[in-house]
């Protein structure tokens, strides 16, 4: 068995490099999947600069973090299939709750459309092929609901296929 520790330091330096690279950001907004990125990316901001607001990202076919946020404890939600594949799931895992609760400000949930805005803009102007659950963070950003100020997104996968990648790139929610 591994220890999920590391797993969490590992994470955490993405907050370090952050902190680096960017000391006066106000929000970052973190794609939500298992909760390992959000927390170990979060602990460091809780320890560092508790000002920074963190957002988890979620996408509307599958909210659990906000639904649990909602209901104060881990619940499950619908789930419905997407390109959005990374991030998700039917229920936020209930050892990852008591952590997660208590280290993010909140969350912001997307629509696929806004999901495929936010690839398509990665690809167009960054020169940056993202999946969707990595290029949901951007989407919170584009959409204004992550505030104003100093923002990051995490920016994380690339595993996208080519047949979901071209109706995106074409401004379309894939099948």
């Amino acid at each position: 068995m591994v220890d999920q520790t590391l797993f969490f330091a590992g994470n955490g330096t993405i907050g370090l490099e952050i902190l680096e690279d960017l000391p006066d950001v106000d929000t970052v907004i973190i794609p939500y999947g298992g909760g390992g990125l959000i927390c170990g990316i979060a602990s460091v901001f809780k320890t560092l600069k508790p000002s920074t607001k963190i957002l988890a990202c979620e996408v509307e076919t599958a909210a659990p973090l906000t639904a649990s946020l909602a209901a104060k404890k881990p619940v499950s939600c619908n789930h419905q299939a997407s390109f959005v594949d990374g991030m998700g799931g039917k229920s936020v895992l209930p050892e990852m709750w008591a952590m997660v609760e208590n280290l993010i400000d909140g969350t912001v949930v997307m629509s696929l459309q806004e999901i495929v805005d936010a690839v398509k803009f990665l690809a167009e102007h960054n020169h940056v092929i993202a999946e969707g659950a990595g290029a949901a963070s951007v989407a919170a950003a584009m959409s204004g609901k992550a505030g104003d100020g100093n923002i990051v997104c995490v920016v994380s996968g690339g595993n996208i296929d080519v047949d979901k990648l071209i109706p995106i790139l074409q401004g379309n929610i894939p099948n």
